[in-house]
Protein backbone atom coordinates (compact mmCIF):
# COMPACT_ATOMS: atom_id res chain seq x y z
CA UNK A 1 0.00 0.00 0.00
CA UNK A 2 1.38 3.39 -1.01
CA UNK A 3 2.22 5.79 1.81
CA UNK A 4 0.22 8.99 2.05
CA UNK A 5 2.41 12.00 1.32
CA UNK A 6 -0.17 14.74 1.77
CA UNK A 7 -1.68 14.15 5.16
CA UNK A 8 -2.00 17.57 6.78
CA UNK A 9 -1.08 17.73 10.45
CA UNK A 10 0.18 20.36 12.87
CA UNK A 11 -1.28 23.28 10.91
CA UNK A 12 -3.15 25.98 12.83
CA UNK A 13 -6.81 26.31 11.81
CA UNK A 14 -7.90 29.66 10.38
CA UNK A 15 -8.90 32.31 12.90
CA UNK A 16 -12.48 32.60 11.76
CA UNK A 17 -16.01 32.42 13.13
CA UNK A 18 -15.36 34.41 16.30
CA UNK A 19 -16.38 37.69 17.91
CA UNK A 20 -13.51 40.11 17.28
CA UNK A 21 -14.79 42.46 19.98
CA UNK A 22 -15.55 40.00 22.78
CA UNK A 23 -12.28 38.12 22.15
CA UNK A 24 -10.31 41.32 22.81
CA UNK A 25 -10.24 41.64 26.58
CA UNK A 26 -8.35 44.93 26.58
CA UNK A 27 -10.88 46.56 24.24
CA UNK A 28 -13.93 45.17 26.03
CA UNK A 29 -12.62 46.44 29.37
CA UNK A 30 -11.85 49.88 27.92
CA UNK A 31 -15.42 50.16 26.64
CA UNK A 32 -16.72 49.16 30.07
CA UNK A 33 -14.56 51.90 31.65
CA UNK A 34 -15.71 54.68 29.40
CA UNK A 35 -19.40 53.94 28.82
CA UNK A 36 -21.93 54.66 31.57
CA UNK A 37 -23.65 51.66 33.10
CA UNK A 38 -27.11 52.42 31.73
CA UNK A 39 -25.83 52.37 28.17
CA UNK A 40 -23.28 49.59 28.46
CA UNK A 41 -25.48 46.63 27.55
CA UNK A 42 -26.63 48.34 24.35
CA UNK A 43 -23.10 49.27 23.34
CA UNK A 44 -21.74 45.79 24.08
CA UNK A 45 -24.53 44.29 22.00
CA UNK A 46 -23.83 46.39 18.94
CA UNK A 47 -20.07 45.89 19.20
CA UNK A 48 -20.43 42.12 19.56
CA UNK A 49 -22.72 42.03 16.52
CA UNK A 50 -20.08 43.92 14.54
CA UNK A 51 -17.36 41.72 16.04
CA UNK A 52 -19.10 38.54 14.89
CA UNK A 53 -19.44 40.01 11.44
CA UNK A 54 -15.77 41.06 11.32
CA UNK A 55 -14.70 37.58 12.38
CA UNK A 56 -16.98 35.73 9.96
CA UNK A 57 -15.79 33.74 6.98
CA UNK A 58 -17.99 35.86 4.69
CA UNK A 59 -16.46 39.19 5.67
CA UNK A 60 -12.95 37.76 5.57
CA UNK A 61 -13.64 36.63 2.01
CA UNK A 62 -14.91 40.11 1.10
CA UNK A 63 -11.70 41.57 2.52
CA UNK A 64 -9.58 39.28 0.36
CA UNK A 65 -11.63 40.09 -2.73
CA UNK A 66 -11.43 43.85 -2.12
CA UNK A 67 -7.66 43.70 -1.66
CA UNK A 68 -7.14 41.43 -4.68
CA UNK A 69 -9.24 43.69 -6.93
CA UNK A 70 -8.08 47.30 -6.48
CA UNK A 71 -10.26 50.18 -7.72
CA UNK A 72 -10.10 51.17 -11.39
CA UNK A 73 -10.33 54.68 -12.82
CA UNK A 74 -12.58 55.48 -15.77
CA UNK A 75 -11.85 59.00 -16.97
CA UNK A 76 -14.13 58.91 -20.04
CA UNK A 77 -17.21 57.06 -21.19
CA UNK A 78 -17.45 55.23 -24.53
CA UNK A 79 -18.37 58.46 -26.35
CA UNK A 80 -15.42 60.47 -25.06
CA UNK A 81 -17.21 62.41 -22.32
CA UNK A 82 -15.34 62.92 -19.05
CA UNK A 83 -16.91 60.92 -16.25
CA UNK A 84 -14.02 60.61 -13.76
CA UNK A 85 -15.51 57.62 -11.97
CA UNK A 86 -13.83 55.02 -9.79
CA UNK A 87 -15.02 51.43 -10.10
CA UNK A 88 -14.78 49.18 -7.04
CA UNK A 89 -15.22 45.46 -6.60
CA UNK A 90 -18.66 44.59 -5.14
CA UNK A 91 -16.93 43.32 -1.98
CA UNK A 92 -15.67 46.86 -1.30
CA UNK A 93 -19.19 48.23 -1.36
CA UNK A 94 -20.37 45.48 0.98
CA UNK A 95 -17.61 46.29 3.46
CA UNK A 96 -18.12 50.05 3.26
CA UNK A 97 -21.88 49.68 3.53
CA UNK A 98 -21.51 47.54 6.62
CA UNK A 99 -19.21 50.14 8.17
CA UNK A 100 -21.69 52.94 7.55
CA UNK A 101 -24.63 50.93 8.87
CA UNK A 102 -22.62 50.09 12.00
CA UNK A 103 -22.40 53.80 12.88
CA UNK A 104 -18.79 54.44 11.94
CA UNK A 105 -19.75 57.88 10.63
CA UNK A 106 -22.40 58.58 13.27
CA UNK A 107 -20.47 59.44 16.43
CA UNK A 108 -21.33 63.10 16.78
CA UNK A 109 -24.95 62.90 17.92
CA UNK A 110 -25.04 59.59 19.85
CA UNK A 111 -24.52 59.05 23.58
CA UNK A 112 -20.95 57.84 24.19
CA UNK A 113 -20.69 58.29 20.45
CA UNK A 114 -16.93 58.60 20.18
CA UNK A 115 -16.08 55.66 22.43
CA UNK A 116 -18.55 53.30 20.80
CA UNK A 117 -17.42 54.43 17.36
CA UNK A 118 -13.73 54.15 18.29
CA UNK A 119 -14.24 50.59 19.49
CA UNK A 120 -16.22 49.76 16.35
CA UNK A 121 -13.55 51.31 14.12
CA UNK A 122 -10.89 49.26 15.90
CA UNK A 123 -12.96 46.10 15.37
CA UNK A 124 -14.06 46.68 11.80
CA UNK A 125 -10.72 47.73 10.36
CA UNK A 126 -9.28 44.44 11.58
CA UNK A 127 -11.36 42.80 8.87
CA UNK A 128 -10.20 45.17 6.11
CA UNK A 129 -8.42 48.45 6.70
CA UNK A 130 -8.93 50.13 3.31
CA UNK A 131 -12.60 50.97 3.81
CA UNK A 132 -11.61 52.78 7.00
CA UNK A 133 -10.39 55.76 4.94
CA UNK A 134 -13.77 57.02 3.63
CA UNK A 135 -15.38 56.14 6.97
CA UNK A 136 -12.75 58.23 8.75
CA UNK A 137 -12.92 61.18 6.34
CA UNK A 138 -16.72 61.31 6.52
CA UNK A 139 -16.70 61.15 10.31
CA UNK A 140 -13.98 63.80 10.58
CA UNK A 141 -15.61 66.31 8.21
CA UNK A 142 -18.37 67.12 10.71
CA UNK A 143 -16.43 69.38 13.13
CA UNK A 144 -14.94 71.34 10.24
CA UNK A 145 -18.37 71.89 8.68
CA UNK A 146 -19.72 73.06 12.02
CA UNK A 147 -17.70 76.25 11.63
CA UNK A 148 -20.45 77.18 9.14
CA UNK A 149 -23.85 76.45 10.75
CA UNK A 150 -25.67 76.68 7.43
CA UNK A 151 -23.41 74.11 5.77
CA UNK A 152 -23.52 71.87 8.83
CA UNK A 153 -27.32 71.91 8.83
CA UNK A 154 -27.31 70.86 5.19
CA UNK A 155 -24.60 68.21 5.22
CA UNK A 156 -24.32 66.78 8.73
CA UNK A 157 -27.51 64.66 8.59
CA UNK A 158 -26.18 62.99 5.42
CA UNK A 159 -22.70 62.39 6.78
CA UNK A 160 -23.92 60.92 10.07
CA UNK A 161 -26.53 58.74 8.37
CA UNK A 162 -26.31 54.95 8.70
CA UNK A 163 -27.44 54.51 5.10
CA UNK A 164 -24.86 53.85 2.40
CA UNK A 165 -25.70 55.07 -1.11
CA UNK A 166 -22.95 54.45 -3.63
CA UNK A 167 -24.43 56.23 -6.67
CA UNK A 168 -23.17 59.67 -7.72
CA UNK A 169 -26.11 62.04 -7.74
CA UNK A 170 -27.01 65.37 -6.10
CA UNK A 171 -26.43 65.08 -2.37
CA UNK A 172 -29.84 66.50 -1.50
CA UNK A 173 -31.39 63.44 -3.15
CA UNK A 174 -29.37 60.97 -1.06
CA UNK A 175 -30.13 59.57 2.39
CA UNK A 176 -26.42 59.24 3.17
CA UNK A 177 -23.23 60.77 1.82
CA UNK A 178 -19.47 60.31 2.08
CA UNK A 179 -16.72 62.92 2.27
CA UNK A 180 -13.08 63.03 1.19
CA UNK A 181 -10.29 65.54 1.66
CA UNK A 182 -7.64 67.26 -0.46
CA UNK A 183 -4.90 69.28 1.22
CA UNK A 184 -1.47 68.49 -0.18
CA UNK A 185 -0.04 69.58 -3.53
CA UNK A 186 2.98 68.46 -5.56
CA UNK A 187 5.24 71.26 -4.42
CA UNK A 188 4.12 71.41 -0.79
CA UNK A 189 3.42 68.06 0.82
CA UNK A 190 2.93 68.67 4.53
CA UNK A 191 3.54 72.38 3.98
CA UNK A 192 -0.07 73.08 2.98
CA UNK A 193 0.50 76.84 3.03
CA UNK A 194 2.63 76.36 -0.09
CA UNK A 195 -0.50 75.38 -2.03
CA UNK A 196 -1.13 77.22 -5.28
CA UNK A 197 -4.73 76.23 -6.01
CA UNK A 198 -6.56 79.52 -6.56
CA UNK A 199 -10.08 80.41 -5.46
CA UNK A 200 -11.92 83.21 -7.30
CA UNK A 201 -15.08 84.60 -5.65
CA UNK A 202 -18.29 84.35 -7.68
CA UNK A 203 -21.31 86.61 -7.56
CA UNK A 204 -23.19 84.03 -5.49
CA UNK A 205 -22.57 84.61 -1.78
CA UNK A 206 -19.98 82.20 -0.42
CA UNK A 207 -19.38 80.56 -3.82
CA UNK A 208 -15.98 80.37 -5.52
CA UNK A 209 -14.34 78.93 -8.59
CA UNK A 210 -11.24 76.79 -8.01
CA UNK A 211 -8.32 76.28 -10.36
CA UNK A 212 -5.41 74.04 -9.42
CA UNK A 213 -4.56 70.53 -8.33
CA UNK A 214 -4.30 68.21 -5.34
CA UNK A 215 -1.46 65.70 -5.22
CA UNK A 216 -3.27 63.46 -2.73
CA UNK A 217 -7.06 63.41 -2.63
CA UNK A 218 -8.56 60.85 -0.26
CA UNK A 219 -11.63 58.83 -1.25
CA UNK A 220 -12.20 60.41 -4.70
CA UNK A 221 -15.52 58.59 -5.19
CA UNK A 222 -17.11 60.62 -2.37
CA UNK A 223 -20.03 63.04 -2.57
CA UNK A 224 -18.07 66.02 -1.30
CA UNK A 225 -14.57 67.12 -0.33
CA UNK A 226 -12.95 69.60 1.98
CA UNK A 227 -10.01 71.25 0.22
CA UNK A 228 -7.65 74.17 0.74
CA UNK A 229 -7.15 76.96 -1.81
CA UNK A 230 -5.71 80.47 -1.94
CA UNK A 231 -8.56 83.02 -1.81
CA UNK A 232 -8.02 86.80 -1.95
CA UNK A 233 -7.92 86.81 1.85
CA UNK A 234 -5.43 83.95 2.13
CA UNK A 235 -5.53 80.16 2.48
CA UNK A 236 -9.14 79.11 2.90
CA UNK A 237 -11.15 75.92 3.35
CA UNK A 238 -13.75 74.99 0.73
CA UNK A 239 -16.44 72.39 0.22
CA UNK A 240 -16.35 70.86 -3.27
CA UNK A 241 -19.48 68.85 -4.11
CA UNK A 242 -18.98 66.01 -6.59
CA UNK A 243 -22.38 66.57 -8.21
CA UNK A 244 -24.07 69.97 -8.41
CA UNK A 245 -27.68 70.47 -7.26
CA UNK A 246 -28.96 70.50 -10.86
CA UNK A 247 -27.51 67.04 -11.45
CA UNK A 248 -24.50 68.07 -13.53
CA UNK A 249 -21.04 66.84 -12.56
CA UNK A 250 -18.77 69.38 -10.95
CA UNK A 251 -15.36 69.78 -12.61
CA UNK A 252 -13.38 67.18 -10.70
CA UNK A 253 -10.74 65.75 -13.02
CA UNK A 254 -9.17 62.56 -11.65
CA UNK A 255 -5.75 62.32 -13.29
CA UNK A 256 -4.75 58.96 -11.86
CA UNK A 257 -5.12 56.69 -8.84
CA UNK A 258 -2.09 56.16 -6.64
CA UNK A 259 -0.39 52.76 -6.84
CA UNK A 260 0.22 52.26 -3.13
CA UNK A 261 2.29 49.85 -1.05
CA UNK A 262 -0.77 48.79 0.94
CA UNK A 263 -4.33 50.03 1.46
CA UNK A 264 -4.90 48.69 -2.04
CA UNK A 265 -8.67 48.31 -1.81
CA UNK A 266 -9.05 52.07 -1.23
CA UNK A 267 -8.73 54.74 -3.90
CA UNK A 268 -6.41 57.72 -3.45
CA UNK A 269 -6.09 60.11 -6.36
CA UNK A 270 -4.45 63.08 -8.01
CA UNK A 271 -7.14 65.55 -9.06
CA UNK A 272 -7.32 68.83 -10.93
CA UNK A 273 -9.78 71.71 -10.61
CA UNK A 274 -10.55 73.85 -13.66
CA UNK A 275 -13.40 76.23 -12.91
CA UNK A 276 -14.64 73.93 -10.15
CA UNK A 277 -17.56 75.25 -8.11
CA UNK A 278 -16.92 75.38 -4.36
CA UNK A 279 -18.47 76.81 -1.23
CA UNK A 280 -16.34 78.57 1.38
CA UNK A 281 -16.18 76.93 4.82
CA UNK A 282 -15.29 79.40 7.54
CA UNK A 283 -13.61 82.74 6.96
CA UNK A 284 -11.15 83.61 4.22
CA UNK A 285 -7.59 83.17 5.42
CA UNK A 286 -8.67 80.71 8.13
CA UNK A 287 -8.28 77.56 6.05
CA UNK A 288 -5.83 75.73 8.29
CA UNK A 289 -7.66 76.40 11.58
CA UNK A 290 -10.89 75.28 9.90
CA UNK A 291 -9.67 72.06 8.33
CA UNK A 292 -7.48 71.21 11.33
CA UNK A 293 -10.69 70.16 13.09
CA UNK A 294 -10.99 67.43 10.46
CA UNK A 295 -7.32 66.56 10.67
CA UNK A 296 -7.45 66.13 14.46
CA UNK A 297 -10.24 63.57 14.11
CA UNK A 298 -8.49 61.65 11.34
CA UNK A 299 -5.29 61.58 13.38
CA UNK A 300 -7.16 59.90 16.22
CA UNK A 301 -8.42 57.39 13.66
CA UNK A 302 -4.80 56.73 12.68
CA UNK A 303 -4.17 55.75 16.31
CA UNK A 304 -7.25 53.54 16.36
CA UNK A 305 -6.50 52.01 12.97
CA UNK A 306 -2.97 51.12 14.06
CA UNK A 307 -4.28 49.71 17.34
CA UNK A 308 -6.71 47.55 15.39
CA UNK A 309 -4.06 46.33 13.00
CA UNK A 310 -1.71 45.49 15.88
CA UNK A 311 -4.49 43.65 17.66
CA UNK A 312 -5.23 41.55 14.59
CA UNK A 313 -1.53 40.79 14.07
CA UNK A 314 -1.15 39.72 17.71
CA UNK A 315 -4.37 37.68 17.62
CA UNK A 316 -3.15 35.82 14.54
CA UNK A 317 0.28 35.18 16.08
CA UNK A 318 -1.05 33.93 19.43
CA UNK A 319 -3.70 31.80 17.71
CA UNK A 320 -1.10 30.20 15.44
CA UNK A 321 1.32 29.48 18.28
CA UNK A 322 -1.44 28.01 20.44
CA UNK A 323 -2.22 25.44 17.72
CA UNK A 324 1.25 24.78 16.31
CA UNK A 325 3.61 22.32 17.99
CA UNK A 326 7.39 22.21 17.73
CA UNK A 327 10.18 20.58 19.70
CA UNK A 328 7.82 18.55 21.81
CA UNK A 329 5.01 20.93 22.66
CA UNK A 330 2.83 23.92 21.64
CA UNK A 331 4.81 26.94 20.49
CA UNK A 332 2.90 29.17 22.86
CA UNK A 333 4.43 27.30 25.81
CA UNK A 334 8.04 27.70 24.68
CA UNK A 335 9.73 30.32 26.90
CA UNK A 336 11.31 32.27 24.06
CA UNK A 337 8.18 32.35 21.89
CA UNK A 338 6.12 33.26 24.95
CA UNK A 339 8.43 36.23 25.52
CA UNK A 340 7.91 37.42 21.93
CA UNK A 341 4.12 37.04 22.11
CA UNK A 342 3.90 38.78 25.48
CA UNK A 343 5.99 41.68 24.20
CA UNK A 344 3.72 42.08 21.18
CA UNK A 345 0.64 41.82 23.37
CA UNK A 346 1.89 44.66 25.58
CA UNK A 347 2.25 46.93 22.57
CA UNK A 348 -1.25 46.09 21.39
CA UNK A 349 -2.94 46.57 24.75
CA UNK A 350 -1.18 49.86 25.42
CA UNK A 351 -2.30 51.20 22.03
CA UNK A 352 -5.90 50.12 22.64
CA UNK A 353 -6.06 51.66 26.10
CA UNK A 354 -4.67 54.95 24.81
CA UNK A 355 -6.94 55.11 21.76
CA UNK A 356 -10.10 54.57 23.81
CA UNK A 357 -8.98 57.11 26.42
CA UNK A 358 -8.64 59.74 23.69
CA UNK A 359 -12.08 58.86 22.34
CA UNK A 360 -13.55 59.26 25.83
CA UNK A 361 -12.01 62.74 25.99
CA UNK A 362 -13.83 63.59 22.76
CA UNK A 363 -17.11 62.49 24.32
CA UNK A 364 -16.47 64.60 27.42
CA UNK A 365 -15.80 67.76 25.42
CA UNK A 366 -14.90 69.82 28.47
CA UNK A 367 -12.16 72.44 28.46
CA UNK A 368 -9.65 70.27 30.32
CA UNK A 369 -10.24 67.29 28.06
CA UNK A 370 -9.87 69.45 24.95
CA UNK A 371 -6.56 70.71 26.29
CA UNK A 372 -5.49 67.13 27.02
CA UNK A 373 -6.32 66.08 23.44
CA UNK A 374 -4.29 68.93 21.99
CA UNK A 375 -1.11 67.34 23.33
CA UNK A 376 -2.08 63.69 23.64
CA UNK A 377 -3.37 63.17 20.09
CA UNK A 378 -0.16 64.15 18.23
CA UNK A 379 1.97 62.28 20.78
CA UNK A 380 -0.20 59.18 20.41
CA UNK A 381 -0.36 59.50 16.64
CA UNK A 382 3.42 59.74 16.52
CA UNK A 383 4.16 56.76 18.75
CA UNK A 384 1.34 54.26 18.24
CA UNK A 385 1.50 54.45 14.46
CA UNK A 386 5.29 54.07 14.55
CA UNK A 387 4.98 50.85 16.59
CA UNK A 388 2.56 49.28 14.13
CA UNK A 389 5.06 48.18 11.47
CA UNK A 390 7.50 46.38 13.78
CA UNK A 391 4.59 44.64 15.52
CA UNK A 392 3.14 43.43 12.22
CA UNK A 393 6.50 42.18 10.97
CA UNK A 394 7.33 40.35 14.22
CA UNK A 395 3.84 38.83 14.35
CA UNK A 396 4.27 37.54 10.81
CA UNK A 397 7.57 35.98 11.84
CA UNK A 398 5.75 34.08 14.60
CA UNK A 399 4.04 32.12 11.80
CA UNK A 400 7.39 31.31 10.22
CA UNK A 401 7.29 30.79 6.47
CA UNK A 402 3.49 30.59 6.64
CA UNK A 403 3.44 34.25 7.66
CA UNK A 404 5.23 35.26 4.46
CA UNK A 405 2.56 33.66 2.27
CA UNK A 406 -0.34 35.78 1.06
CA UNK A 407 -2.95 33.21 2.06
CA UNK A 408 -2.12 33.75 5.72
CA UNK A 409 -3.28 37.37 5.54
CA UNK A 410 -0.15 38.53 7.35
CA UNK A 411 1.49 40.16 4.28
CA UNK A 412 -1.58 42.39 3.93
CA UNK A 413 -1.15 43.51 7.54
CA UNK A 414 2.56 44.14 6.96
CA UNK A 415 1.87 46.24 3.85
CA UNK A 416 -0.78 48.21 5.69
CA UNK A 417 1.29 48.77 8.83
CA UNK A 418 3.29 51.92 7.84
CA UNK A 419 0.30 53.78 6.45
CA UNK A 420 -1.06 55.52 9.53
CA UNK A 421 2.37 56.84 10.43
CA UNK A 422 2.73 58.48 7.01
CA UNK A 423 -0.81 59.78 6.41
CA UNK A 424 -2.37 62.77 8.15
CA UNK A 425 1.02 64.21 8.99
CA UNK A 426 4.09 61.97 9.21
CA UNK A 427 6.31 61.54 12.26
CA UNK A 428 8.13 64.87 12.15
CA UNK A 429 4.88 66.77 11.69
CA UNK A 430 3.41 65.10 14.79
CA UNK A 431 6.53 65.71 16.86
CA UNK A 432 6.53 69.40 15.89
CA UNK A 433 2.83 69.60 16.73
CA UNK A 434 3.67 68.30 20.20
CA UNK A 435 6.14 71.18 20.57
CA UNK A 436 3.52 73.70 19.41
CA UNK A 437 1.08 72.45 22.02
CA UNK A 438 3.70 72.70 24.76
CA UNK A 439 4.74 76.22 23.74
CA UNK A 440 1.42 77.79 22.89
CA UNK A 441 -1.03 76.03 25.19
CA UNK A 442 0.24 75.65 28.74
CA UNK A 443 -3.08 74.13 29.70
CA UNK A 444 -2.35 71.15 27.48
CA UNK A 445 0.62 69.97 29.52
CA UNK A 446 -1.21 70.73 32.76
CA UNK A 447 -4.06 68.49 31.60
CA UNK A 448 -1.59 65.80 30.61
CA UNK A 449 0.10 65.91 34.02
CA UNK A 450 -3.26 65.66 35.77
CA UNK A 451 -4.01 62.55 33.74
CA UNK A 452 -0.73 60.71 34.37
CA UNK A 453 -0.64 62.00 37.95
CA UNK A 454 -3.63 59.82 38.79
CA UNK A 455 -1.30 56.80 38.60
CA UNK A 456 1.54 58.26 40.68
CA UNK A 457 2.70 56.12 43.55
CA UNK A 458 1.49 52.85 42.01
CA UNK A 459 4.73 51.92 40.23
CA UNK A 460 8.21 53.25 40.96
CA UNK A 461 9.28 52.99 37.31
CA UNK A 462 6.34 55.10 36.19
CA UNK A 463 7.10 57.66 38.90
CA UNK A 464 10.72 57.84 37.75
CA UNK A 465 9.62 58.24 34.12
CA UNK A 466 7.36 61.17 35.05
CA UNK A 467 10.22 62.86 36.91
CA UNK A 468 12.55 62.28 33.96
CA UNK A 469 9.98 63.79 31.59
CA UNK A 470 9.68 66.91 33.72
CA UNK A 471 13.46 67.26 33.77
CA UNK A 472 13.64 66.93 30.01
CA UNK A 473 10.99 69.61 29.54
CA UNK A 474 12.82 71.98 31.87
CA UNK A 475 15.63 72.24 29.31
CA UNK A 476 14.29 73.42 25.97
CA UNK A 477 17.70 74.06 24.41
CA UNK A 478 17.75 72.41 20.98
CA UNK A 479 14.27 71.04 21.65
CA UNK A 480 13.31 70.70 17.98
CA UNK A 481 16.06 68.15 17.39
CA UNK A 482 14.72 66.24 20.43
CA UNK A 483 11.07 66.49 19.42
CA UNK A 484 10.72 62.85 18.41
CA UNK A 485 12.20 61.62 21.66
CA UNK A 486 9.92 63.94 23.59
CA UNK A 487 6.79 62.77 21.76
CA UNK A 488 7.81 59.17 22.38
CA UNK A 489 8.28 59.71 26.11
CA UNK A 490 5.00 61.58 26.45
CA UNK A 491 3.15 58.70 24.80
CA UNK A 492 4.93 55.96 26.76
CA UNK A 493 4.36 57.64 30.12
CA UNK A 494 0.70 58.11 29.28
CA UNK A 495 0.34 54.48 28.20
CA UNK A 496 2.11 53.35 31.36
CA UNK A 497 -0.20 55.43 33.52
CA UNK A 498 -3.28 53.98 31.87
CA UNK A 499 -2.06 50.39 32.23
CA UNK A 500 -1.06 50.89 35.86
CA UNK A 501 -4.54 52.15 36.61
CA UNK A 502 -6.60 49.73 34.57
CA UNK A 503 -4.73 46.67 33.27
CA UNK A 504 -4.04 43.44 35.20
CA UNK A 505 -0.91 43.68 37.37
CA UNK A 506 1.10 41.37 35.12
CA UNK A 507 0.47 43.61 32.09
CA UNK A 508 1.29 46.87 33.90
CA UNK A 509 4.37 45.32 35.51
CA UNK A 510 5.75 44.08 32.20
CA UNK A 511 5.05 47.38 30.42
CA UNK A 512 6.66 49.51 33.13
CA UNK A 513 9.66 47.21 33.44
CA UNK A 514 10.36 47.27 29.71
CA UNK A 515 9.11 50.54 28.23
CA UNK A 516 9.74 52.75 31.25
CA UNK A 517 12.30 50.90 33.36
CA UNK A 518 14.75 50.05 30.60
CA UNK A 519 14.66 46.26 31.14
CA UNK A 520 14.24 45.64 27.43
CA UNK A 521 16.31 44.98 24.32
CA UNK A 522 16.13 46.44 20.84
CA UNK A 523 13.87 43.68 19.49
CA UNK A 524 10.63 42.08 20.65
CA UNK A 525 11.05 39.06 22.88
CA UNK A 526 13.52 40.67 25.26
CA UNK A 527 11.32 41.11 28.34
CA UNK A 528 12.71 40.13 31.75
CA UNK A 529 12.16 36.39 32.21
CA UNK A 530 10.97 36.86 35.78
CA UNK A 531 7.69 38.46 34.66
CA UNK A 532 4.39 36.57 34.44
CA UNK A 533 4.52 36.33 30.66
CA UNK A 534 2.16 33.35 30.39
CA UNK A 535 -0.68 35.44 31.86
CA UNK A 536 0.05 38.29 29.44
CA UNK A 537 -0.10 35.93 26.45
CA UNK A 538 -3.25 34.18 27.66
CA UNK A 539 -4.98 37.55 28.02
CA UNK A 540 -4.18 38.33 24.37
CA UNK A 541 -5.39 34.98 23.05
CA UNK A 542 -8.53 35.24 20.88
CA UNK A 543 -11.03 32.62 22.02
CA UNK A 544 -13.12 31.37 19.10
Amino acid sequence: MAASTHTVTNQAPPLVGYDVFAADRALAEAVERHVEAGLLEEVRGELSALGRSAGSAQVQEWATQADDNPPRLHTHDRYGHRVDEVEFHPAWHRLLGKGVSAGLTAAWNRPAGHVRRAAAFLVWTQAEAGNGCPLSMTHAAVPALRTDPELAAEWEPRLTSMIYERELRPAHLKAGALFGMGMTEKQGGSDVRAGTTAARPLAEDGAYELTGHKWFCSAPMSDGFLVLAQAPGGLTCFLVPRVLPDGTRNVFLIQRLKDKLGNRSNASAEVEFDGTWARRVGEEGRGVPTIIEMVAATRLDCVLGSAGLMRQAVAQAVHHCAHRSAFGGPLVDKPLMRNVLADLALESEAATALGLRLAAACDDGGEQERAFLRLAVPAAKYWVTKRCAPVAVEAAECLGGNGYVEESGMPRLVRESPLNSIWEGAGNVQALDVLRALRREPGAFDAYLREVGQARGADHRLDAAIRSLLTELADLEGVEARARRLAERLALVLQGALLVRYAPPEVADAFCASRLGGEWGAAFGTLPHTLDLAAVVERARPVC
